[in-house]
């Protein structure tokens, strides 16, 4: 029996721990190492880009961000374009409960801004295009008032997401991730180990499965 082509004319905005390239690869594609043979199947494209009325918060105890509606607001972050259905899935799988899907239209970014245009940070604002993100509905007791740091986050934070180095490397990591911060699990179970990636295994596992008994 065929097995059904799946659609690949998805896109997303990316505002937080999936900017991380090692992060994305490793929930949409299973590893984040490039000698994974499903990154010669996926043609996956990333770019700078802005998402305005928006404001991206700190949340509580957390290594990851949130972000809410809030006019005259911007959100940098990345918009990936050719992600499949089954990836759409995925990453449905990794935001949770936390968040809830929505449909966007953010700005690319690039270029180099000349004076008077721009947007602050050296690009241009380019096209608008329409986007799926993920928007936080767990509470804003949750969140903080500060914004939340990528280049923090990578440097203080990432060992605790992803393997980079072989995905065995981090064995430990969710007993590490509980005793810091008071005993919080800031990955919220998105670590190398935690149950939302094992729920991400489970998942790909029987999709597998599937394709092997349709063939």
């Amino acid at each position: 029996m065929a097995q059904q082509q799946e659609t690949q004319g998805r896109s997303a905005f990316f505002y937080g721990t999936l900017m991380a390239p090692p992060i994305l690869h490793r929930v949409i594609h299973g590893s984040s190492s490039q000698d994974n043979p499903i990154y010669t199947t996926h043609n996956i494209h990333t770019t700078p880009a802005i998402l305005h009325n928006y404001r991206r918060h700190r949340v509580r105890y957390a290594d990851y961000p949130a972000i809410l509606p809030h006019a005259a607001s911007t959100v940098r972050g990345t918009y990936v374009s050719g992600l499949t259905d089954a990836d759409v899935g995925r990453l449905d799988v990794f935001e949770g409960g936390e968040y809830v899907r929505r449909v966007v239209r953010c700005r690319v970014l690039g270029g180099q801004a000349g004076e008077g245009s721009g947007n602050g940070d050296g690009m241009v604002e380019g096209e608008e295009v329409e986007a799926e993100t993920y928007v936080w509905i767990a509470g804003e007791e949750q969140l903080e008032e500060g914004e939340w740091d990528f280049e923090e986050f990578k440097r203080e934070k990432m060992r605790f997401w992803s393997g980079e180095q072989g995905e065995n490397e981090y064995a430990g990591v969710d007993e590490a991730a509980a005793t810091r911060e008071g005993g919080h699990d800031g990955t919220g179970g998105r670590g190398v180990n935690g149950h939302i990636t094992t729920a991400l295994e489970v998942q790909r596992s029987e999709a597998d499965e599937v394709v092997l008994n349709a063939v």
